[in-house]
């Protein structure tokens, strides 16, 4: 059972207001909803393997569910501006913002300031938690529940400032409740990386291997990890990486057993694949209170109510299209082409896919996101706001080890890292129907291993939120960028967001652009 769901009692919470570095300490917000596994107003303070703090670390959890901390947002600036999809939908849908996004350059307002603003409300909520832990004297806890809360907070927060970092550069660094209005000016990305790892490194030397069923969702010491090892990736600290990237490897909770269909479905949920994923519930009476919008602004753009399922935005590319090994069955579980006249395309559950006559043939939709129609019946929805968000997943860590491994390097590191890599196409040619696809990769020389495991991230990460930053790291953006057709890309500008203007007003001056903006 997932942590969210209808709320049975409402506790007023205590919360800042934050617009990014401008903090306003006068509004609370109330919470009104029950998730499972939740203490009510009759079990109050909370239940065994719970701590006192949980009113405030629930109000957190919710906040990663927000509209523009994984759904529009999101998922327009890790994907729709990557070599992997385009906008979709028709041509003005999303306006100037969106558009700009996926063509180059990124707007100074509209959703860069939506993202900074949410991504700064959950940073500031965490910071409420640790504040309550540290200064709150009326709250009575003993020291494991103290730290086990704090791990909670310290995981989501630098989980957060980690997507900052990457899409941002510089921002402000705010580690602490402010009581009054503040202007905090950037910190160097170097600065914000070590905070980052400081608060991973917290959490994963305190947050349990696994919860009970009743908390399932909540971070994990493998999701600490996990992301502590995408950090060091980026940072390019090779060997901290590997050995990160190891440990969860090792741990025992997790492997590579899910078939690749079954993964991004409603039964692959918080299964041996998942290492952190974000909760989502619905039901027939409450369809989207507790629901993420993310598979809906996704969704199909069908002229019948059957495919009216969402926006059509977040269309695969032809260059991911072309990306694909021959037969690699992890393209159709990918690319959701439509049916044309003298074709039907089909769907991973067998239903006959949109059908469009009179408009541009084999449109694509991201098939991840794509609901069981058995649930859509069931909810008697088609938005998909009960579908988990995969924010890590297992074989992303293995393709970490892969590429630490390579680079530290040595006959030896580099056996690892081939193995790891094949053990992802091991799995993804289980299904293939052709025999000889997804061969095992037999080399030893470093260069061409570090292309086979850059290639194998872009298939089966794709449409996972990756592949922008990652071309961005290993600094072929401009190239991949140009292949794609996005020619307005510049890699002097676009690899980061726009500051926002707002958030420069806001502070008078004290936040600077970042170049070319």
């Amino acid at each position: 059972m997932k942590i969210f769901n209808n709320y049975r009692r409402n506790i007023a919470l205590g919360l800042l207001a934050i617009t990014a570095v401008s903090i306003n300490s006068g509004c609370q917000k109330f919470l009104d909803t029950q998730r499972q596994g939740e203490y009510t107003a009759d079990d109050y303070p909370y239940p065994q393997g719970s701590t006192p703090y949980d009113t405030f670390l629930f109000s957190a959890y919710s906040a990663l569910r927000a509209y523009n901390y994984v759904s529009d947002g999101f998922m327009v600036v890790t994907s729709i501006r990557s070599d992997d999809a385009d906008k979709g939908s028709t041509a003005s849908d999303g306006g100037a913002d969106v558009i700009a996004m996926d063509n180059f350059p990124a707007l100074t307002n509209g959703r860069v300031n939506t993202l900074w603003t949410e991504y700064y409300t959950m940073i500031n909520r965490c910071n409420t938690i640790i504040d309550q832990i540290y200064n709150n004297s009326e709250i009575v806890a003993n020291e494991q529940q103290k730290i086990q809360a704090e791990a909670e907070a310290r995981f989501l927060r630098g989980y957060s400032y980690f997507f900052l970092v990457r899409a941002f550069g510089r921002i402000p660094k705010i580690d602490k409740v402010l009581s009054v209005t503040s202007n905090i000016p950037q910190s160097s990305p170097e600065e914000i990386y070590a905070f980052i790892e400081d608060d991973l490194q917290f959490a994963a030397a305190n947050l349990p291997l696994n919860w009970p069923s009743k908390f399932i969702g909540r971070p994990t010491k493998g999701s600490a990890n996990g992301i502590l090892a995408k950090a060091y990736l980026y940072q390019k600290k090779w060997g901290m990486a590997m050995s990160v990237a190891s440990q969860v490897m090792n741990s025992g909770q997790y492997d590579l057993s899910v078939s690749y269909d079954d993964i991004f479905s409603e039964k692959g949920e918080n299964s041996k694949e998942s290492v952190f994923e974000i909760q989502a519930t619905a039901s027939a009476t409450v369809q989207t209170a507790n629901g993420v919008q993310y598979a809906s602004v996704q969704g199909t753009r069908g002229s019948t109510t059957e495919w009216n399922r969402g926006w059509g935005w977040n269309s695969p590319s032809a260059a991911l299209e072309a990306a694909y090994e021959p037969n690699d069955p992890r393209k159709a579980r990918t690319i959701l082409y439509s049916s044309i006249a003298g074709k039907d395309n089909f769907t991973v559950y067998g239903q006959k896919a949109p059908f469009y006559p009179t408009e541009v043939p084999n449109l694509k939709y991201n098939h991840k996101v794509l609901a069981n129609p058995t649930y859509i019946a069931a909810y008697n929805s088609r938005s998909g706001w009960w579908m988990n968000v995969r924010i890590l997943r297992y074989a992303d860590v293995v393709l970490m080890f892969a590429e630490a491994a390579n680079e530290v390097g040595g006959a030896g590191n580099i056996k690892l890292a081939l193995d790891a890599l094949n053990s992802v196409r091991a799995r993804a040619r289980k299904t293939a129907t052709v025999a000889g696809t997804l061969p095992n990769i037999n080399t030893t020389d470093q260069g061409i291993l570090r292309n086979a495991i850059r290639q194998e991230r872009r298939i089966e990460l794709a449409m996972e939120h990756e592949r922008f930053f990652d071309i961005v790291r290993w600094g072929i953006d401009a190239e991949a960028m140009q292949a794609a057709g996005k020619t307005s890309y510049n890699p002097n500008r676009d690899r980061l967001l726009p500051i926002p203007q707002q958030q420069i007003d806001l502070s008078k001056g004290v936040l600077t652009p970042n170049p070319g903006y």
